[in-house]
């Protein structure tokens, strides 16, 4: 399989912590997502001037990543260029070189999708459980409005709660729990 380009106009998503797993992992089924796997997933940000820019390397899921969202709580503007292929050590040291590394996260993924919707059901080593939601405009035809009123619908019926919400990275919490 060789390498591809992927940029996503639009990505509206969310980040809450999320202390029964399970649970969500039965809703999920029970409104029909498609299950793709657990994947265990290493992400190495590196230095960047601006966004973040990390390199992930796992079973299921190998890509590098350069995303700007704002750090807000709730649902969020996301712009993505992803950048698929597989696993290259040569790539890593190359950007180690070049940019440094910020932080190396270590996570156990459960991957979901419902449409345009996917969904992240996370277990990060050093920080704990999360879930994640993000509505997905690649065609640049669904639209932020639709996108927004999807990651919210996800939430209520997951119930998640504004006081779960995160407002950065797993990187950010990373570092920040180091700082302590």
């Amino acid at each position: 399989m060789g390498a591809y380009f992927f940029a996503m106009p639009l990505n509206v998503e969310i980040k809450a912590r999320c202390d029964d797993i399970r649970a969500v992992r039965t809703i999920l089924e029970y409104e029909g997502a498609d299950y793709r796997g657990l994947d265990h997933q290493v992400d190495t940000y590196f230095r960047v001037p601006q966004g973040r820019l990390k390199l992930r390397e796992g079973e299921l899921e190998n890509a590098l990543v350069f995303y700007e969202r704002e750090d807000k709580k709730g649902p969020k503007d996301s712009k993505v260029i992803l950048y698929t292929s597989q696993p290259d050590p040569h790539l890593k040291e190359a950007l180690k070189a070049a940019c440094g590394v910020l932080v190396v996260l270590d996570k156990l993924r459960h991957i979901y999708f419902i449409d345009n919707v996917k969904f992240h059901v996370d277990v990060v080593q050093d920080l704990g459980k999360f879930c994640e939601i993000e509505a997905i405009d690649s065609s640049g035809k669904i639209g932020k409005a639709k996108l927004l009123k999807q990651c919210c619908h996800y939430m209520e019926v997951l119930g998640i709660k504004d006081e779960d919400l995160i407002s950065c990275s797993y990187s950010d919490l990373l570092l920040q729990k180091r700082k302590k």
